[in-house]
């Protein structure tokens, strides 16, 4: 169970540290930046794959199961953009938000479409959070837009991962196979234009670039190991991690401003959370005892 708690928490490390390394590549256009991790991500996780099983799992897809990857690598691909080009943008506070949000939007798809139901704890949780949302909209004059496209393109992404029965590595490999083509394609467009980024910023740059794929890959593999070693209620806790880091760097490390109204509005997700997590935690111990 240790080695699942390190793998797990050094995953959501990785991804809450993700504004330092996207920021690092400021220079290279966002989307350009999406393509290129997109292509590593698939070169690294196939030699992973290779190395470990083979791809003979791969003449078990069928049809319908390469249909909804494909609407998921939609899904996961749209949000990269948008969270690379938010924090390059100078929104990371928004994107953190958009991440504490997640958890909750994952529950509302449940309950729309599984047609789940929730407990009187878990409403309360969606309506708290629901309040943090319209406060921050009143304040600000618009709503979070970069937090609620993240949250819904990441929460629709869990939901359709949930409904295709693959692992989560495998699955990884099949969207970015899938996404393969246009990302080159769009890469050598870039590249004749003239607007292309590899080669023309320098080679920690390109480096950069393709390490990117490495830093896609590594910590889903992380993820997987720890998700079959630890339980499912400590995997709740240790996902708010991400997105807490998120929020320091981007008050601390880059000087966004997080104001009273912003603060009162975070503070309605995270009391939220705090009663999502708990019930989720009391839950866990009924089905113990």
């Amino acid at each position: 169970m240790r080695q699942g708690l390190a793998a797990a928490a050094a995953a959501y490390l990785i991804w809450g540290l993700f504004p330092i390394y996207w920021r690092l590549l400021q220079s290279v256009p966002a989307a350009q930046i999406m393509a290129h991790r997109i292509i590593w991500c698939l070169l690294f996780v196939a030699l992973w794959l290779g190395l470990r099983e083979g791809f003979g799992w791969l003449r078990s897809l069928s049809p319908r199961l390469l249909a909804m990857l494909a609407t998921s690598a939609a899904l996961i691909s749209a949000n990269w953009w948008l969270y690379i080009w938010a924090v390059n943008a100078g929104h990371v506070v928004e994107t953190s938000l958009g991440y504490f949000i997640n958890p909750l939007v994952s529950v509302l798809m449940g309950v729309l479409i599984l047609r789940e139901r929730l407990n009187a704890a878990q409403w309360l949780a969606v309506g708290v959070a629901a309040t943090g949302v319209l406060w921050l909209t009143w304040q600000g004059g618009r709503p979070p837009w970069i937090a609620l496209a993240l949250a819904l393109s990441f929460g629709g992404y869990g939901l359709i991962r949930k409904l295709a029965v693959v692992p989560a590595v495998q699955g990884l490999a099949i969207e970015s196979g899938l996404l393969f083509v246009p990302a080159a394609t769009f890469l050598l467009w870039s590249e004749a234009a003239g607007s292309g980024g590899f080669g023309h910023h320098g080679p920690h740059v390109d480096v950069l670039l393709v390490a990117g794929g490495l830093v896609t890959a590594l910590p889903l593999v992380l993820f997987a190991i720890g998700a079959r070693r630890i339980p499912l209620s400590m995997i709740g806790i240790l996902q708010y991690l991400a997105p807490t880091l998120q929020l320091a760097c981007g008050v601390l490390l880059f000087d966004e401003p997080f104001t009273r109204t912003q603060a009162l509005g975070f503070g309605c997700i995270w009391l939220a959370l705090g009663i999502y997590a708990i019930d989720g935690l009391a839950r866990a111990r009924r089905r113990r005892g």
